[in-house]
């Protein structure tokens, strides 16, 4: 095996020197924890062992995953690629077409799992949304890559949310490896200095909006202890009631480490009068670009007041001052255009050919699947 690469977990990871850097401090804080208790203290439904690689001294997170269909998304690929993508039929709005393609998933789903599709390593896995990659060469993902082959042998190794416009070099070395690329979303990108008149002018009209509600931004230093539990409701009422329980389910302990140690910077909106919480976002960043996993507002006000629209705003405005390209994930599409940002397709790169021939034929026909029929039509509708 590279002696560039150590592993640790649970058991070894006093022995790791975290690098003395901005990087090398945020991912003691943040992926410590994970080692120390079970993953569910933190995520409720995210059942995975975390362990920690080190490249060239370098530290990144992996989880080791061997089935657990119903885990969230963030360490399950069988519930992003055929779970969620069945309730997200809907937005279709096409009975006959949801139907065929219901039908289709159901079948792949099947094969799937006889191919222990499920029996997956993902590397720089934050169990978050979208994980934002340190600065690591292209060289090194890959004896990244390289180790884990030799030490699970068997396993498909994984590497989330790539895209051309954010890490082009890193996917050509991965494929070059010989990975495959396997479509996985639309995201939104914002780079704030090639956005046109209109949108700038839409997101100051958007945070017009807190003054006429009654509505202050709160920094990290404004918010406590106590408004932790309406934080993870928030969160709860977008992110898992409104659209999907296969979203990461942060407990309160999470967000409670989280502002203890800074590993996601938290914002909200509290409302002057009656000095309540009624929309909230965090954001980390990392080499020149941010993203708010942590995302969320009280869905039972008005939509006239706007918290969507205010908090958006904020977030734009956070990432402006900043200077930094915001990853906007996925989802509300003609918004997040409306306001200057710009699609891409985000992939995961997928090596499976130390895995069964069902396993490398299950993700083949995802990836064909995928490239033919599912991203089109994502794109066709502007999801």
């Amino acid at each position: 095996m590279n002696s560039r690469v150590i592993q640790y977990d649970r058991h070894s990871v006093d022995q790791l020197e975290w690098p003395d850097t901005e990087y090398g401090r945020y991912a003691r804080e943040y992926i410590t924890p994970l080692l120390e208790r079970d993953t569910e203290y933190y995520i409720s439904n995210v059942h995975t062992i975390v362990k920690v690689l080190t490249v060239d001294g370098i530290p990144v997170p992996v989880t080791v995953n061997d089935g657990n269909y119903d885990n969230s998304y963030v360490c399950s690929p069988y519930t992003h690629y055929v779970s969620y993508a069945r309730e997200e039929l809907a937005l279709l709005n096409n009975r006959m077409l949801e139907g065929a393609l219901s039908i289709m998933l159901g079948g792949m789903g099947w094969l799937l799992r006889q191919g222990r599709f499920n029996r997956v390593i993902q590397v720089n896995n934050w169990l978050l949304s979208t994980n934002l990659y340190p600065a690591l060469s292209a060289s090194q993902l890959t004896e990244l890559l390289e180790y884990l082959r030799h030490a699970y042998p068997g396993y498909t190794i994984m590497y989330r949310s790539l895209s051309v416009e954010t890490s082009g070099d890193l996917i050509g070395s991965l494929r070059g490896y010989g990975c495959k690329l396997v479509p996985s979303r639309q995201i939104y990108l914002l780079q704030q200095n090639s956005t046109g008149s209109k949108a700038r002018w839409l997101v100051k009209r958007d945070h017009s909006l807190l003054a006429k509600h009654g509505y202050t931004e709160v920094s990290p230093a404004g918010i406590t202890p106590e408004d932790i539990n309406r934080i993870v409701e928030l969160y709860r009422l977008l992110y898992i009631d409104k659209y999907s329980a296969y979203n990461p389910q942060f407990t309160e302990a999470f967000i409670a480490l989280a502002l203890e140690r800074g590993t996601l910077q938290i914002y909200g909106l509290r409302h002057e009068q009656e000095g309540r919480l009624d929309a909230v976002l965090g954001f980390y960043e990392r080499d020149g670009a941010m993203t708010a996993p942590l995302f969320g507002y009280d869905t039972a006000l008005p939509q006239s007041v706007g918290l969507y629209r205010m908090l958006s705003a904020v977030l734009i405005g956070l990432a402006g001052s900043r200077g930094l390209l915001l990853h906007e994930s996925s989802g509300v599409g003609q918004f997040k255009r409306n306001r200057g940002a710009v699609g891409a397709i985000e992939y995961s790169a997928v090596y499976d050919q130390d895995t069964s021939w069902l396993n490398r034929c299950g993700w083949s026909f995802l990836e064909l699947l995928l490239r033919r029929i599912g991203m089109p039509l994502i794109q066709k509708l502007k999801l």
